[in-house]
């Protein structure tokens, strides 16, 4: 069977020889724990991608997001991120049943650079660590408990090119269709108009944050 695309790279060497080693600098950033400015940076961090993958292989990734500080770092090995109330889809944390691995990206709204996190996960439902991370009242069921295997800044470069903190080139709100306009589209529920998933959605997102 064809490969989908054409002239495909199959071997690292390949990588290498195209593209080159990285500088001494990329590999010495490389921490094996959480050091004071990774710290700095996740207690300043309100969103975070969070990188999984199941048994069979297929990945995923997981937004995760909430006030500055609302990632829990126990110590320079381990951090917890709560678990808010979703469309229980609760695809990542399938995954890490079958798969501990785990990818983490944090931001901060105006820094170039961001914060990768790799290591191992568990779900925990210990309720004296989630009675931690309780917001507006309501204590999360469950929490992503992570050890720290490798952290470093990562670059600037793609925010740059995209120019993802540049207000002045954000599209308009109206440049896409609206969620509820594209589920609409996607399931067309017998009986149920756009109006009505604009409500339900609207109602969510102000009522079951938390």
């Amino acid at each position: 069977m064809p490969l989908p695309f054409d002239s495909t790279i199959s071997s690292e060497q390949q990588l290498r020889d195209l593209v080159g080693v990285p500088a001494d600098r990329s590999k010495l950033k490389e921490r094996p724990a959480l050091d004071v400015h990774s710290r700095a940076f996740i207690a300043r961090s309100p969103f975070l991608l969070m990188s999984t993958c199941g048994a069979d292989g297929r990945c995923d990734v997981s937004p995760k997001g909430d006030p500055p500080g609302f990632v829990h770092v126990l110590d320079d090995r381990r951090l917890v991120i709560p678990e808010r109330p979703g469309n229980k889809r609760l695809d990542g944390m399938v995954n890490l049943l079958a798969n501990p691995h785990v990818g983490l990206i944090f931001l901060v709204p105006g820094r170039q650079e961001t914060l990768r996190v790799n290591g191992r996960a568990w779900i925990t439902a210990d309720p004296d660590l989630l009675a931690r991370m309780a917001m507006h009242g309501k204590t999360p069921l469950l929490g992503i408990g992570v050890e720290v295997e490798q952290c470093f800044l990562h670059c600037p470069k793609a925010f740059i090119r995209s120019q993802l903190w540049k207000h002045d080139d954000w599209p308009s709100a109206d440049a896409l269709p609206s969620m509820a306009c594209v589920l609409h589209d996607q399931i067309r529920p017998a009986g149920v108009t756009v109006e009505d998933y604009e409500r339900e959605v609207e109602e969510g997102n102000r009522k079951r944050l938390y």
